[in-house]
């Protein structure tokens, strides 16, 4: 260690306190890698508790001419936070109080630590909700990394995606500088509730990879719970006509989620829980989500008919959840998406499969590695729906190219598709293989669940070709002239950038970080 690293560290100690930062090897491991892929090792994790206790410690990193890389829940796959050089981690963890909630002026402020299930089940008694209430892995994300790298899901198909739903961010800059955004950023110190006061420098701040910044906290919108739910399943020939159903559900507004699976990803997620305790536990969400007897009595009904099999053999399915404060709404609108699911040739199912999902939507981290212990990560883009048809097909052409050698070497493509509102069609390419774990697996799930797993060996032929399908999808991807979120430094960024735009990024990553001290790397700047 040298001299400069250690006055920094001693700097920060005194700052945060001895137990808030860390230098020992199994921490700086686990957090030099997410779940794809490790970097260089950090000089130290710092793991500030308050919001106030962060500029002074960037200040000190800075004037040390050291880099700061900012982490959330870390349960990525695009390198976001992988170290580049000498650097020092920001685990935001540790901020993960919610101080205010408005059921009057319908907003809450949360630290930058707070997960989505933790602000979810907070808000539930007081019969509030998020307009989008987060994603697969929210019991472990967390809000600043949702904003910083493009969380979505659950509520997308109706409201978007994370960082449509944010109304302020508090942020400190490279330097130690603190600032707010929106109506937020008033000297008189307001409510919230008004994003766009001027430009928007909200929108600055969302999906940067904590490139401009670390953010500390969010205030968001709130809504009321809908006072009903609906849900409905269809099952299609073939990847297409399950496109084109979802297209047609986005275009028309009928759902809050709106999700094609293909029958690999269905047989994953059955596989891994298969148990009768399983089966149970996930009938038990269902009923206590059901509200009254009569619409538990159609909650078990609904599960008990579709028996073990969810969706038929070689199946592509679109799952739906609508939801208003009119019964009768619901049900118009779920009628409306079997009359567009039919066009396409959708025969109705049991809707099982959304109705777990929603009875229990943060079950936990186990999902980070498949039932038989294999890896998978996942590559996302977003095109208008006149251009999904062409991107599924082009996808599946691709991967024919490599059939030979992902059968050779175990590797495997499952596809999940989404409506992010009305106009914009979400495709997922998720890649499985077998090889070793990530320190980053083993700390994400439940000790149980990971020794009934089985351990695999390094397998570097399956992880090069993975590697290589990645790259490969990634440029399919750019020529569609398609978006990702979560872009981190797998997507190109800078380099399908139009000049003006790259010029306006690379004018503000300047004037916020001219040392390039934040996050250096992160989306190619």
């Amino acid at each position: 260690m040298s001299t400069g690293t250690g006055v920094l560290l001693q700097t920060l100690r005194s700052l945060l306190g001895e137990d808030a930062v860390a230098t020992d090897a199994a921490t700086l491991q686990l957090m030099a890698g997410d779940l794809y892929s490790s970097g260089p090792l950090p000089l130290a994790v710092i793991r500030p508790r308050a919001p106030a206790d962060l500029g002074p410690a960037v200040a000190a990193i800075h004037a040390a001419g050291v880099s700061l890389v900012p982490r959330g829940g870390g349960l990525s796959y695009t390198g976001g936070y992988r170290c580049q050089a000498a650097s020092v981690v920001v685990d935001l963890s540790g901020l993960d109080r919610i101080e205010h909630i408005s059921a009057e002026d319908m907003y809450v402020v949360a630290q930058a630590g707070v997960t989505w299930k933790q602000l979810h089940e907070a808000l539930a008694p007081l019969g509030l909700r998020l307009p989008y209430f987060g994603t697969f892995s929210g019991a472990g994300a967390s809000i600043g990394g949702g904003l910083s790298h493009g969380a979505l899901f659950f509520g997308s198909a109706r409201y978007g995606c994370a960082a449509d739903n944010a109304l302020g961010v508090e942020v400190v800059t490279a330097d130690g500088s603190v600032l707010r955004t929106g109506q937020w950023a008033l000297k008189a110190n307001p409510e919230p509730v008004f994003r766009n006061f001027g430009p928007d420098t909200t929108g600055l701040f969302m999906h940067d990879g904590g490139a401009f910044g670390i953010k500390t906290r969010a205030a968001l919108r709130l809504m009321q719970t809908p006072a009903h739910t609906g849900f409905a399943s269809f099952a299609f020939a073939d990847f297409v006509a399950a496109g084109k159903a979802l297209s047609a559900v986005a275009r028309a507004g009928l759902a809050e989620e709106a999700y094609v699976l293909d029958a690999g990803a269905i047989a994953a997620n059955v596989e891994r829980d298969h148990s009768l305790r399983g089966a149970m536990r996930a009938l038990r969400h269902v009923l206590a989500s059901a509200r009254g007897a009569r619409a538990k009595i159609a909650a078990l009904a609904g599960a008990v008919a579709a028996g073990r099999q969810v969706v038929p053999d070689n199946a592509f399915s679109l799952h739906l959840v609508a939801a208003g404060n009119s019964a009768a709404a619901v049900e118009q609108e779920l009628a409306l998406a079997h009359a567009l699911a039919a066009a396409q040739g959708g025969i109705a199912i049991a809707a099982t499969v959304p109705r777990i999902a929603r009875a229990d939507p943060f079950p936990g981290l186990n999902a980070v590695l498949g039932a038989s212990g294999s890896r998978w990560a996942a590559l996302n883009v977003k095109v208008a729906h006149s251009r999904a048809e062409a991107l599924i097909r082009a996808h599946q052409q691709l991967m024919a190219q490599h059939a030979q050698a992902m059968r050779t070497h175990g590797v495997r493509v499952t596809y999940l598709c989404s409506a992010l509102c009305r106009y914009s069609f979400s495709f997922e390419a998720v890649f499985h293989w077998h090889d070793s774990w990530q320190p980053l697996h083993e700390a994400s799930m439940e000790a149980t669940a990971l020794a009934a797993l089985q351990r695999h060996a390094e397998n570097l032929p399956a992880r090069e070709l993975v590697a290589r399908l990645r790259v490969e999808t990634c440029a399919l991807f750019a020529e569609t002239g398609g978006a990702s979120n979560q872009i981190g430094r797998t997507y190109p960024f800078v380099e399908v950038l139009d000049d003006t735009p790259l010029a306006l990024l690379r004018g503000i990553k300047q004037q916020l970080d001219p040392q390039q001290h934040m996050n250096p790397g992160v989306l190619g700047l």
